[in-house]
C-alpha cells in the first residue's frame, strides 16, 4: 500500500473527477517555437514554484515529512474553516495560472504540469462537496494512530530547539483532536458514522497510546519513551546537558498527561458512548451515507483517475478474477496437488511450511528474508531502469500502537534529500496472517521495484517543479507497485519458488478481487459478511486478512479499485510501446519515462507515454 501519511484525515476526500477542460487542452496544439516555449516555460515554473511554498504553508505536518523544520512546533488546522480556506486559495491560484500565462506558448513539458495543477484544484473541488462523508478517526488511517508514528518516527530532534517544538506538538493534540472531533460529530448528526469495528479500532488503537507510564502504572508507552530517548540523544551528542535534559522531559512529560491523555479520553470516550448506533455487518457508503451513490461515484473516479463506472469496474473485476484462477488451476496442477482449488487455497492458508513461527525470532526472520529479497532485486536495477533512487530503504515492523493483525503492509517515504530513508512497514502481530509465499511479492510492492522506487524517484526528479514531485495519485502509485509485482518475474533470482510464484498470483488475484468487493459493498449493497465470503471463496489469503482488508474498503470507499485499474494501464502502455517501436523498444527507457514525469493521472500518463514513443520513433 502506498505511503499513509498523518495527514490522511484532512486530505481522504481531497479527490476528484476528472475535468473536460483538462481533457480539451490535452489535444491543444503542436508545441511552439522554442524560443518562445522556453521563456513562457521558465515564467510558469518559477510561479508553481512560488505556488506550491504557498500551499505547503498549510500543512506544517507535511513541512515535516519533506524533512523540513518550517513551523516545527506546530500541527496542522484541521477544522473545516482552513480546508475552505485552502480550498479557496487553490482555486484563486488556478485563476491567477490561467490568465496569466498563454497554454499555447509552453513546451509539451510544461504543459502537463499546467494540467497537472489544474486537474488537483478540480480533484480537491469536486472532493469539498462530500467532506463530512471522510471519517478522521478510523481502525487503518486514523489520527488517534497516526499523531503517535508522526511523532516518534518523523519529528527528528537534532537541537534543544527541536525538542521544544516536540513539547509544542503535544500541547497542540487538544486542539487538531478536538477539530476532528467537530467533524465527527456534524457527520455522525447527517448519519454518516464508521462502522462498529471501525469504532472498536480507535477504541484500541488509542487506549494503546495512553497506556503506560506517564499515562498509567506500568512499562512507559511508546510517546513517553520516545520522549526520553530523544532526549537522552542529546545528551549523548553534546548538544546539552543532563539537567537541562531533566528539564525537558519534564516538559514533555507535563505536555502527555496534560494535553495528549484528555485529547485521547475524549475520542475514546465518544466512539465508546457511539457504538450501539454503530453497524456491525455493515454495507457501503453507497446505502449507509446520505448521497452514498454520488459520493462513491466521486470516490472511484478520484481513484482510477478514469472515467469507468462501478458496474464497468465490477465486471473488469470478475473477468481477471476468472482470468487468474485459470493461472492458479494451471500452478496446482504443475506442483502435483490433488485435489479442487478450494482444497488447494486451504492446503496453502495451513500447511506449516508456509508459516513463519508467531514468535520474536518468526518475526526477525520475516524483516530479514523481506531485506535479502529486496537485496537481491537492488542488484538488478540497472538492467531495467535508467533512473535510480538515491534514498535508502529499510524494513521496520510497525509500532505496537498501531499495529493490527492481518493488516496491509505500507510504505513511508524517505524525504527528498535522502536524510531519511524510505521505510518498508510490515505488521507482524499474527505471524499466521504473514505466509512465506507472499513475503517476495510484497516487498516488491512495497519496496523495490515499487512504492520506495516510484516515490523515491519522484521526490528526486530535477528541472520537474517540486508540486510535481510531491503530487499522489492512488492508481498511478498502486498500478505501478502492482505492475512491480509482475515486472519482478523478468528480474534474476525471484520468485524461483513455485509457491512463491502462487503467493504472486494470490497478490494479483487480491487486487482483482478488490474490484468486485469495493464495487459490491458501495455500489450493490453488499454487507460485510458477503464480501468476506466472495474473497475467502477465491483466495488463499488467511481469514483474519480478509477481515482486515474487507473493513478496510468499508472505511476507504472507492480506494482498492485503484491498484488493478492502474496496472492494467500501464501494460497496456507498455504494450503498446513494445508494438510501435519493436525492435527499439528499450525497457529501461520505457520505465524512465514512466517514472520521470512523477505522479500523474492515467490520462496523462497516457499522454507522456504516447509522446514519448513519438520521440523514440524519431530517435530511432
Amino acid at each position: 500500500m502506498r505511503r499513509v501519511l498523518v495527514v490522511s484525515a484532512l486530505t481522504l476526500a481531497l479527490s476528484a473527477a476528472w475535468s473536460s477542460s483538462v481533457s480539451a487542452q490535452a489535444a491543444a496544439p503542436a508545441a511552439p517555437a522554442t524560443a518562445q516555449a522556453a521563456s513562457e516555460d521558465a515564467r510558469l515554473n518559477a510561479w508553481f514554484e512560488r505556488k506550491y511554498e504557498e500551499q505547503l504553508q498549510f500543512s506544517p505536518i507535511q513541512m515535516t515529512f519533506l524533512g523540513r523544520k518550517d513551523r516545527y512546533g506546530e500541527l496542522d488546522d484541521m477544522s473545516r474553516a482552513a480546508a475552505d480556506r485552502q480550498l479557496a486559495w487553490q482555486v484563486a491560484a488556478l485563476e491567477e495560472m490561467t490568465s496569466t500565462f498563454d497554454y499555447d506558448a509552453l513546451s509539451d513539458a510544461t504543459r502537463l504540469s499546467w494540467d497537472l495543477f489544474e486537474y488537483q484544484v478540480q480533484e480537491a473541488r469536486a472532493a469539498h462537496r462530500f467532506a463530512d462523508h471522510a471519517y478522521p478517526f478510523e481502525q487503518m488511517g486514523g489520527m488517534q494512530a497516526q499523531l503517535p508514528t508522526f511523532m516518534i518516527g518523523f519529528h527528528k530532534v537534532e537541537t534543544e530547539a527541536d525538542y521544544e517544538a516536540y513539547v509544542a506538538r503535544l500541547r497542540e493534540v487538544p486542539r487538531a483532536f478536538g477539530q476532528l472531533m467537530d467533524q465527527a460529530r456534524r457527520s455522525a448528526e447527517k448519519g454518516i458514522r464508521p462502522p462498529r469495528f471501525a469504532h472498536e479500532g480507535v477504541i484500541e488503537q488509542g487506549g494503546k497510546v495512553i497506556d503506560g507510564a506517564p499515562f498509567t502504572e506500568g512499562e512507559d508507552s511508546a510517546l513517553w519513551a520516545d520522549a526520553q530517548a530523544k532526549a537522552d540523544a542529546l545528551v549523548e551528542a553534546g548538544t546539552i546537558d543532563a539537567a537541562r535534559a531533566a528539564e525537558l522531559k519534564a516538559q514533555a512529560r507535563a505536555a502527555l498527561v496534560e494535553a495528549v491523555k484528555p485529547a485521547y479520553d475524549e475520542v475514546i470516550g465518544w466512539f465508546r458512548a457511539d457504538l450501539p448506533n454503530a453497524l456491525e455487518n455493515p454495507s457501503g457508503v453507497g446505502t449507509t451515507h446520505p448521497d452514498g451513490a454520488a459520493y462513491y461515484a466521486q470516490r472511484l473516479r478520484a481513484s482510477t483517475t478514469t472515467d469507468l463506472t462501478a458496474e464497468q469496474v465490477h465486471r473488469i473485476g470478475l473477468d481477471e478474477v476468472a482470468r487468474i484462477r485459470g493461472e492458479m488451476e494451471a500452478l496446482k496442477d504443475k506442483v502435483g496437488f490433488e485435489g479442487d482449488l478450494q482444497a488447494f487455497f486451504q492446503f496453502m492458508r495451513s500447511d506449516p511450511r508456509f508459516k513463519y513461527p508467531n514468535t520474536d525470532a518468526g518475526r526477525q526472520a520475516y524483516l530479514d528474508d523481506a531485506t535479502k529479497a529486496l537485496d537481491t532485486i537492488e542488484q538488478h536495477l540497472p538492467e531495467y531502469f535508467g533512473l535510480l533512487p538515491k534514498a535508502d530503504l529499510v524494513v521496520k515492523r510497525v509500532e505496537a500502537f498501531r499495529e493490527v493483525d492481518g493488516a496491509a503492509q505500507h510504505y513511508y517515504p524517505s524525504t527528498p534529500d535522502g536524510s531519511r530513508p524510505g521505510i518498508y512497514y510490515a505488521h507482524l502481530s499474527d505471524m499466521d496472517a504473514m505466509p512465506k509465499t507472499e513475503l517476495e511479492v510484497i516487498a516488491y510492492h512495497e519496496g523495490l521495484p515499487g512504492h520506495h522506487m516510484q516515490i523515491a524517484i519522484a521526490q528526486e526528479l530535477e528541472g520537474v517543479p517540486e508540486f510535481r514531485k510531491q503530487a499522489g495519485f492512488t492508481a498511478y502509485a498502486e498500478g505501478w507497485a502492482l505492475y512491480s509485482e509482475w515486472l519482478a518475474r523478468e528480474m534474476p533470482g525471484t520468485y524461483t519458488d513455485p509457491y512463491s510464484e502462487f503467493g504472486r498470483l494470490t497478490s494479483e488475484m487480491w487486487r482483482a478481487i478488490r474490484l468486485v468487493v469495493d464495487t459490491g459493498l458501495h455500489a450493490k449493497g453488499w454487507t460485510q459478511d458477503q464480501a468476506v465470503a466472495y474473497f475467502e471463496e477465491n483466495s488463499s489469503v488467511p481469514r483474519e486478512a480478509i477481515e482486515a482488508e474487507v473493513r478496510r474498503y468499508i472505511t476507504w470507499p472507492g480506494q482498492a479499485t485503484a491498484y488493478k485499474i492502474g496496472m492494467i494501464r500501464i501494460q497496456e502502455l507498455r504494450a503498446k510501446a513494445e508494438a510501435e517501436l519493436g525492435n527499439d523498444f528499450d525497457i529501461r527507457r520505457f520505465h524512465d519515462a514512466v517514472l520521470g514525469g512523477g505522479a500523474l493521472p492515467l490520462t496523462l500518463l497516457e499522454r507522456r507515454i504516447e509522446q514519448w514513443i513519438a520521440e523514440e520513433k524519431k530517435r530511432g
